[in-house]
């Protein structure tokens, strides 16, 4: 059904959505995007399973970096799992000393969740391997063709719409 109003519809995250093939230039470029995200992927893989972590785990362990320290409901409105889900996901990786559960001295039935130290040296892991794939990436494409590739970067950036105060960002300044 065509979007009749003058807002364009947006996701669950706040960010505009535009229904498929409402601007062909656009589907053309997620087609070339999902085209370079699966030949990443596919180099990736290898290096991204020595981290030993699931997506799901990354995922989890992105949002509490990105967050300073999270209660489990906050942990659980943030991934969209439930409550237990988020409660099993956050014991795993205390278990794996990413991740510290403590009581709240006021309220002992409510935990915060914060990172360890050898949680954000797994995050480092995760950047520094983007890093690097992303070095050897371009130091293959044509040096007439980096200022492109640095200026449609730079447009995406600008594109990504600033945080509501309030709101859950995974952004991570540079």
């Amino acid at each position: 059904m065509p979007n009749t109003t003058d807002r364009p519809n947006s996701s669950a995250a706040g960010l505009p959505t535009s229904e498929p093939d409402a601007r062909p230039d656009i589907e053309r470029v997620l087609l070339a995007f999902e085209r370079f995200q699966h030949r990443l992927m596919s180099v990736h893989a290898v290096e991204l399973a020595a981290v030993e972590l699931t997506m799901a785990q990354a995922k989890l362990l992105y949002v509490v970096v990105a967050s300073g320290s999270l209660s489990l409901t906050e942990i659980a409105g943030r991934l969209g799992i439930s409550l237990s889900t988020a409660s099993g996901a956050v014991d795993r990786l205390v278990e794996l000393g990413l991740l510290s559960r403590e009581a709240v001295p006021t309220n002992r039935r409510q935990v915060t969740v914060a990172v360890t130290p050898l949680g954000i040296e797994t995050i480092e892991q995760f950047h520094e391997l983007g890093a690097r794939q992303m070095r050897a990436f371009l130091a293959a494409v044509p040096e007439a063709d980096l200022d492109l590739v640095e200026r449609a970067i730079q447009i995406l950036a600008n594109a990504v719409p600033d945080p509501i105060e309030g709101q859950p960002t995974t952004r991570r300044e540079s």
